[in-house]
């Protein structure tokens, strides 16, 4: 860590908070904070369950990537498979892995960490971890999972990683998970993927 790093910082203290909306997925509050030089102020955040997205990689080097209708964007976006962490005390590899098998009919024999991203953090605390998962397999048709709603919508697509990476680059591709998941995936696999982490490491914070 730099000097920088080590100086003393302010603490950031909650002296109040109140719940504006409290829903399935997030909550909305405002929180007085104490500031620097003995003020404080307002600030309005949305507390979120937290997610997890996957950068499946099969053996001739390519993603899997879907494209899904996002009413907040009003059109259909790039995005990796991935959703809510919303199963109490589930590992998270856990629940990369079932969202795989619904979202895109996918197994995988090994998944590892690529990227811890707090998705918005000037206005939620929402940590997506993204994994790296490999040796993939197809679940079988009596097993699939039943889609609805935008995704029963889902194009389901493969497409070589440096060819996703360019899309990002270009613009094409703007789901933050899975820009950082796809450039982490390329870094990785061209450090021979000795920059992954298990995939049981802990959350951040």
């Amino acid at each position: 860590m730099s000097d920088l790093g080590k100086a003393v910082e302010h603490r950031y203290e909650v002296l109040s908070r109140e719940v504006r909306y409290r829903g399935r997925i997030f909550d909305v509050v405002t929180e007085q904070v104490s500031m620097p030089g003995g003020g404080t102020a307002p600030r309005d955040l949305v507390r979120h369950l937290g997610a997890v997205a996957v950068v499946a990689l099969d053996a001739a080097g390519q993603v899997v990537l879907i494209r899904q209708y996002r009413q907040p964007i009003g059109r259909r976006l790039w995005e990796l498979p991935a959703g809510l962490t919303d199963v109490a005390g589930e590992d998270p590899a856990v629940t990369a892995a079932r969202e795989l098998a619904e979202e895109v009919d996918l197994t995988a024999g090994r998944f590892d960490v690529l990227v811890d991203v707090h998705s918005s953090p000037g206005f939620t605390d929402e940590l997506v971890r993204v994994f790296l998962a490999r040796d993939l397999g197809e679940v079988p048709m009596e097993q699939r999972h039943d889609r609805h709603d935008e995704e029963a919508d889902l194009q389901i697509v493969r497409i070589d990683l440096d060819e996703a990476v360019g899309m990002a680059l270009a613009g094409e591709i703007t789901n933050g998970p899975c820009v950082a998941g796809l450039l982490a995936a390329a870094r990785a696999r061209d450090s021979g993927w000795s920059v992954l982490r298990r995939a049981d490491t802990p959350l951040p914070g």
